[in-house]
């Protein structure tokens, strides 16, 4: 997961037999867009594929803003976006349908000497826009209360994206714009640079901090919990980060904050016509929706899913 992204293409070469061997649905989809929301889709379109092995679909990772225009300039037939669709991009045209939810998870390097005490006392917000926002907090004992003075290397999203539009929102609302640090391009890409350095931190997609399989977190990442409350550690209804399935259960119940919790969205160039496409999309919010907590995301609500296959008919 934590490797280059760039294009994911399930091909009607596919080994899986159809379970309707008269099944006559053909054609192409291509999508392109979130980083946050690509492992789930490749996860659909398997699955879908398996159904109606004739259907081709391009995925392609780019960060929630690619998916966007390339959406509105009928680029692509799908764009992946993990934010809410703005006014001014409603205006243009986007049409949006959510289909799952996941989070915005703010991580360190898992070799810094320092991250049990901070994985004890957690980050307040007002800490974490001293560093992300203002660049007033710029060592590891300014963060802590001590006298460290190890200088803190703060990794941030340079492509645009939902990621660090929701990192930004959860510090006093700001945007994407307003935050500070080196610029690397794509989850794997913050992954990999706070990996690679100590005193690194960061922010990244749920899918980009845990391994799906062992549900653990990847290999030389740690993550800085958020001491919600602000009483400078980290109480037991706020300690839920040691496995994928308690940060999932902590997103789904809103012990963990909205933002960074946020939903993930198709979005399109007005309502889709295509019988393809429209084809996809119910599979998304109907059996696909099984495979949603496998993949590490979190399933929609009933009344969610059922608001938004009322947009598909």
């Amino acid at each position: 997961m934590l490797a280059c992204i760039s294009c994911w293409l399930v091909s009607c070469n596919h080994k899986d037999k159809p379970t309707n061997s008269q099944d006559n649905l053909n054609g192409k989809i291509t999508i392109s867009g979130a980083f946050a929301l690509y492992p789930l889709t490749i996860r659909w379109a398997e699955e879908f594929r398996k159904i109606h092995p004739n259907v081709t679909i391009n995925i392609s990772a780019g960060g929630a803003g690619k998916g966007m225009a390339d959406a509105l300039s009928k680029m692509v037939d799908l764009g992946m976006y993990s934010k809410e669709v703005s006014p001014e991009e409603k205006a243009k045209g986007a049409w949006s349908l959510a289909c799952a939810k996941d989070a915005v998870l703010p991580v360190m390097n898992a070799s810094n000497p320092l991250v049990k005490t901070i994985q004890a006392a957690g980050v307040t917000k007002d800490k974490f826009y001293g560093i992300f926002i203002t660049g007033n907090v710029k060592t590891w004992g300014q963060l802590i209360g001590n006298k460290d003075a190890s200088t803190m290397d703060v990794f941030t999203r340079s492509d645009a994206c939902g990621a660090a539009d929701m990192w930004a929102k959860f510090m006093m609302n700001k945007k994407q714009e307003d935050l500070q640090g080196i610029g690397v391009n794509g989850d794997p890409g913050v992954a990999d640079a706070v990996r690679k350095t100590v005193y690194g931190i960061g922010y990244n997609n749920l899918n980009f901090v845990f391994d799906v399989q062992s549900r653990k977190p990847y290999q030389g990442l740690a993550i800085v919990p958020i001491d919600i409350n602000g009483n400078g550690k980290i109480d037991k209804e706020e300690d839920f980060y040691h496995s994928m399935d308690e940060v999932m259960a902590a997103i789904n119940d809103g012990r963990y904050p909205s933002p960074p919790a946020r939903q993930l969205y198709f979005v399109s160039a007005g309502k889709p016509s295509n019988k393809l496409v429209l084809t996809f999309l119910n599979f998304i919010l109907s059996d696909g929706q099984k495979y949603v907590n496998e993949a590490g995301y979190v399933r929609l609500k009933d009344d969610v899913i059922r608001s938004q296959l009322n947009k598909l008919q």
